[in-house]
């Protein structure tokens, strides 16, 4: 500790400063290199073993990533991220050696200001900790599609996670934003990707409609979905209509569920929409709001809907009946010509008198 000391006065007072440089300060520097290099080294050996992990998961024919490699992509994360910090650590050590700085004489300073950045940087400590338990407990992974309910901000933050690391969390938004959230910020994490998700469809019909012939429409299309190429593979089992959830004065809501692979909910459950609505109409019932241009469920399908070999009888493929009035589309088209010639002539009279 003398040494130290002494050589440290020498630096100050006797010693030329282009002495040090060449002894000391070259240490300080390879010292630098070396870290920056260790860096990149690990920064290329953790992109490899992404890449490879990837790679996997393209070239095999899983539609969705396994839970054990959505684990290890966080890992190879964190690992890389302590181990950068790690070297940093010791570089920066023996760079202040090679100062000459007493190193154990900081002892009691370091003490001080550790408990200040402490009380300080608790916000940081509690993301620390906080990213610690998601990736041990397993919470969620990359590729996850989760929704983090994040404190002080009552909208939740939907979107893929991007990165995960012992301090935040990085998700990529349907709108292709990149939201970074602190791990000690999170209230709630609700992972809609994991191990299995449900899509569900609600279609609103007339009051008036046949439930039971609904029922066996939907039992049907769920039969087909099932062995539909399109989204077969991404459906776990049937959808299953679950009767009416919702009924008021003028209209009722059915229900169909099914469960799909993660992350699939959203694929599934637009496809499935259009699909029922078509098949409803081609049976001769229709959807509320189907008049006015409203499908009665709001989305847009992937793919084309489902082949089906039977049809309305007795109309055209142009021709829909409205269950609730018993009234087709051209006969609705008819009337709505009549009543408008019959107002052109009241008008042509009244103009005449």
């Amino acid at each position: 500790m003398q040494h130290e000391n002494l050589a440290f006065l020498d630096i100050a007072g006797s010693e030329s400063l282009t002495r040090w440089l060449a002894l000391n300060g070259s240490q300080i520097l390879l010292w630098a290199i070396g870290a920056t290099l260790v860096t990149r080294f690990i920064e290329w050996i953790a992109d490899k073993i992404v890449n490879r992990l990837d790679r996997g998961f393209e070239h095999s024919d899983n539609i969705v990533r396994s839970e054990t490699d959505k684990h290890r992509h966080a890992l190879v994360q964190v690992a890389s991220y302590v181990a950068i910090a790690l070297v940093w650590v010791v570089a920066v050590y023996y760079m202040l050696r090679a100062i000459g700085l007493p190193i154990s004489g900081l002892a009691a300073p370091a003490t001080v200001l550790g408990a200040g950045l402490g009380f300080g940087a608790q916000r940081m400590v509690q993301d620390f900790l906080a990213g610690f338990f998601i990736i041990a407990e397993k919470q969620y992974g990359f590729g996850d599609y989760v929704e983090l309910t994040v404190s002080g901000n009552p909208d939740p933050a939907v979107g893929t996670v991007e990165d995960v690391t012992l301090r935040m969390t990085k998700l990529r938004s349907s709108e292709g934003e990149v939201i970074s959230i602190s791990n000690g910020s999170i209230i709630k994490a609700t992972n809609l990707s994991k191990d299995w998700a449900r899509a569900v469809v609600d279609i609103e019909l007339p009051i008036g409609v046949d439930i039971n012939k609904v029922h066996d429409i939907l039992v049907e299309i769920g039969r087909k979905s099932k062995n539909d190429p399109r989204i077969g593979p991404l459906l776990l089992d049937e959808p299953t209509p679950m009767g009416v959830t919702k009924m008021d004065m003028e209209s009722i809501t059915v229900r169909v569920v099914a469960r799909t692979l993660p992350g699939k909910q959203f694929e599934v459950g637009q496809y499935m929409r259009v699909v029922i609505v078509r098949e409803l109409k081609r049976n001769g019932i229709s959807t509320t709001g189907s008049d006015s241009g409203d499908s009665g469920v709001t989305a847009t399908a992937i793919g084309a809907p489902l082949e089906t070999d039977d049809s309305p009888e007795g109309a055209d493929a142009g021709d829909h009946t409205d269950s609730a009035t018993g009234e087709t589309t051209r006969n609705r088209e008819t009337n709505r010509n009549r009543e408008t010639n019959g107002n052109r002539e009241t008008t042509a009279g009244e103009v005449r008198k």
